[in-house]
């Protein structure tokens, strides 16, 4: 599968992405969790279509010509775009009028004054609530700002791609008046050529609700001027903690911010929290009501791949919603985001700052990108899927991955009951609604489980960048530096690899002007030296904290396309370790053969050790068919062989498997074997893949960030004094990964997610207080020989 030209003067020279007609077509919906969804708003020939510049506005995009018109074009165009929804003009009557608002306010005001005083005391509060989550649309001020922002892109990026056949799947899903339901009665479209099936339920008035990652600040902008030039409507964006001054709020809720209520934020326990709290979830039925769309950023720019609050916050509104019958479905659009160098440069950043942002600020920052060099942007659909049908799937299901860690994980690390995790099936869900704690519980989990599962679909339908996979092998596998010819041949291999896994890319064009454009981009943090007698060039990367963590940042986003080969690699390298004492100096890796149940058995419990969302795996997935399903991919990359012969096994685990299965002491009369206690093992044999020579040390080097942040943050828990509060735990444990490492801004998410495993693990404790929540070390972890055993355990994961 060669997808580039090469001649004997130079080797790559040209290649394109999508290997011919086959480019993989990413964000289908889960089979698992929405089946009804699979076949709704997809045909086969929207993986055919082409993309489209948003950012290029031509004459062709309004309805007049002329040499006049093509100098004002990018105007006309934003004047003449339609805003198909709006929040009704009698929003707040209609919130004074919602019974949960009038049962709160009532409660309160019963028997303090008038009837007519209090009336008037509570609707006023109740229109000051409103007034702080969201200002009617400006629009213009909307078009003003968006003819602006239009501007601002084309100095930013070269292009802001967008898949033509995922944008079809959205507006589909945004002409159709239902969503997968019961009615069976399919419709076609006249949108494309041939006969298409609809979505074949008759329910009137679904919204859509768009489900985004978050890359930087500008993402909000971004989205809503893409869904507002391509006829979806002006969205209105949840915004995150991040603070702001009163007048960018202003104009961030006239061009459609919806922002929390301050009292929500501090979680009081009076009338105050419970009123912003009613008018809220009233205002998010009315925006439901009237289909306008609704954008949710599901992390934060700084810690990506981790939940934030306020989207849990937001997505629970919805349900509830729809639970409460104020919509009769919501449609939900996972999105992803995809640039080569994000604008802002917030990584740098890590939290929000103390300090409001400005209008003044942004100004700033926008006049500094407008100086760099410009890169590109890429937006992804995925498949729009019902809420209702995720709901009902989901509802009836628990998950019991603490349950798992600490039962099947924590044994085997402390060494207490080593074949408890043989012993055992690894589950991801548990018992059901009769053993959950109750009704909120479940709600609350069942949000949790949406959102996850709406990251990792966006991450998954992200498109890889030129500088993610220049960072990548700078950073994973030449950080001694590289020839530019040797780059751009590893350049196609890993694109082709990438490919092979159904990812797309966010590029294409000449190998040689996209490896120097991954360059130019990243040159602050490389030397180049032009070697004149051989005619090549050397690529050294900076041997700094500040490069090393800048091309680290980058080239994240190509651990979740690997991240099944990498838990796999890792597993490898733990068997490894334990057979070292055992294998001679004169053996090679030829000669080591691994058993499928051992190397399994690894897998799982790196599975166990790290959560989904941090590789971009579905939750929904059992951990157990993901350890076989990784060990088959191992094979199918060719990083391992079947081997017949047991030559130089070394298995040091104990097999409980065939003795405890129940068919492994029926007789099989017409059976050749002579063994009545074990079945044939399977048997693998390491070798190095046809034309990939060093696969497997990148795959390691993939996953050592997060094994080593683990590494360190067990090392950290002799720190501090025990028990203290989970906020001062990160902030604590962030300020000791950046003395250890030497970084200003340390990692924040892998931070969060080490502590969040050692929760789930019971290495970590919460106490209920009345002050709060506070952290304490287990008891079986109070002494320093368990988490040496822990640290142990990890690093027998991880490259030295």
């Amino acid at each position: 599968m060669k997808a580039w030209i090469c001649d004997s003067e130079q080797k790559l020279e040209i290649f394109i992405p999508f290997l011919g007609k086959c480019r993989p077509f990413s964000g289908r919906c889960c089979q698992t969790c929405t089946p009804k969804s699979w076949d709704d708003f997809y045909h086969k020939q929207l993986s055919s279509l082409s993309f489209r510049d948003a950012i290029c506005v031509t004459e062709e995009d309004t309805r007049y010509r002329g040499w006049l018109v093509r100098r004002v074009c990018g105007f006309l165009a934003v004047w003449d775009w339609k805003i198909p929804a709006d929040t009704p003009r009698d929003l707040p009557a209609r919130i004074c009028r919602s019974k949960r608002v009038r049962d709160v306010a009532t409660g309160r005001s019963r028997g303090l004054r008038g009837d007519s005083e209090s009336h008037r005391q509570w609707k006023e509060k109740v229109l000051k609530i409103l007034a702080e989550i969201q200002a009617p649309l400006s629009l213009l001020v909307l078009r003003l700002c968006n003819w602006a922002l239009l501007k601002l892109l084309n100095h930013l990026f070269f292009s802001v791609q967008l898949h033509q056949g995922q944008l079809e799947m959205v507006l589909r899903a945004a002409r159709t008046v239902g969503s997968p339901g019961s009615c069976s009665q399919p419709r076609t479209s006249a949108g494309t050529a041939g006969a298409e099936p609809w979505p074949p339920s008759l329910q009137p008035n679904v919204p859509l609700v768009f489900l985004s990652t978050h890359k930087s600040q500008l993402d909000g902008l971004l989205l809503s001027f893409l869904l507002f030039s391509q006829g979806l409507g002006v969205p209105r964006v949840t915004v995150g903690s991040q603070l702001y001054s009163p007048r960018l709020r202003a104009l961030l809720s006239r061009l459609g911010g919806i922002f929390l209520p301050s009292r929500m934020e501090q979680m009081p326990s009076d009338w105050d929290e419970e009123l912003p709290g009613a008018v809220l979830a009233t205002y998010v039925k009315e925006v439901l009501r009237s289909r306008q769309p609704l954008l949710i950023f599901l992390e934060e720019p700084s810690v990506t791949l981790c939940l934030s609050a306020p989207a849990r916050e937001w997505l629970a509104l919805v349900y509830r919603a729809m639970r409460d019958g104020a919509v009769p479905d919501v449609l939900l659009v996972p999105v992803g985001i995809a640039y080569d160098v994000a604008p802002g440069g917030l990584h740098r950043e890590g939290a929000h700052s103390a300090r409001p942002l400005g209008l003044g600020a942004c100004l700033w920052a926008a006049c500094r990108a407008m100086c760099r060099n410009r890169g590109c942007a890429r937006v992804d659909f995925a498949q729009p899927y019902s809420l209702q049908e995720f709901a009902a799937k989901n509802l009836t299901r628990q998950s019991c991955k603490r349950e798992l860690l600490e039962e099947l994980l924590l044994p085997t690390i402390l060494g207490t009951c080593p074949s408890q995790l043989d012993g055992k099936k690894a589950k991801v869900w548990g018992p059901g609604p009769a053993m959950a704690a109750g009704l909120e519980a479940e709600e609350e989990m069942l949000v949790t489980k949406l959102a996850l599962h709406s990251l990792s679909d966006g991450v998954a339908c992200s498109a890889i960048m030129a500088v993610g996979i220049t960072s990548a092998l700078l950073l994973h596998k030449y950080r001694e530096g590289v020839f530019l010819s040797r780059l751009m041949l590893d350049f196609a291999w890993l694109l082709e690899e990438i490919l092979l896994r159904q990812r797309d890319v966010g590029f294409s064009g000449q190998l040689r002007a996209l490896v120097q454009h991954s360059l130019l981009l990243l040159k602050a943090h490389l030397t180049l030296y032009h070697l004149s007698p051989i005619g090549d060039i050397l690529v050294v990367p900076e041997d700094s904290v500040e490069a090393l963590r800048e091309l680290g940042h980058h080239s994240a986003a190509i651990l979740p396309v690997f991240a099944s080969e990498a838990v796999g690699a890792c597993a490898i390298l733990a068997l490894l370790m334990d057979m070292l004492p055992c294998l001679g100096t004169t053996v090679g890796h030829a000669g080591i053969v691994f058993s499928h149940e051992e190397l399994y058995h690894k897998t799982l419990e790196l599975l166990l050790l790290l959560p989904p969302n941090l590789l971009g795996f579905q939750p929904c997935q059992p951990v157990d068919l993901r350890s076989l399903d990784i060990v088959d991919k191992l094979i199918l990359c060719g990083l391992l062989e079947a081997e017949e012969s047991e030559c130089l096994v070394c298995d040091l685990a104990p097999w409980p498997f065939c003795k405890g299965s129940h068919w492994a002491a029926m007789d099989f009369s017409d059976s050749d074997s002579d063994s009545e206690d074990q079945v044939p093992k399977r048997y693998f044999k390491l070798k190095e893949p046809q034309g990939s020579p060093g696969f497997l040390l990148f795959l390691c080097r993939l996953l050592s960030p997060v094994l080593r942040t683990y590494t360190r943050a067990v090392a950290f828990l002799d720190r501090p004094s025990w028990p203290q509060p989970e906020a001062a735990c990160i902030e604590a444990l962030l300020q000791f990964l950046a003395e250890e490492d030497g970084v200003e801004y340390p990692n924040r998410s892998l931070a969060l997610s080490s502590l969040q495993t050692f929760k789930e693990m019971g290495v970590l404790e919460e106490v209920r207080t009345p002050a709060g929540p506070l952290l304490h070390l287990a008891q079986p972890f109070r002494s320093s020989a368990s988490r040496k055993k822990l640290e142990t355990f990890i690093q027998r994961f991880t490259l030295p």
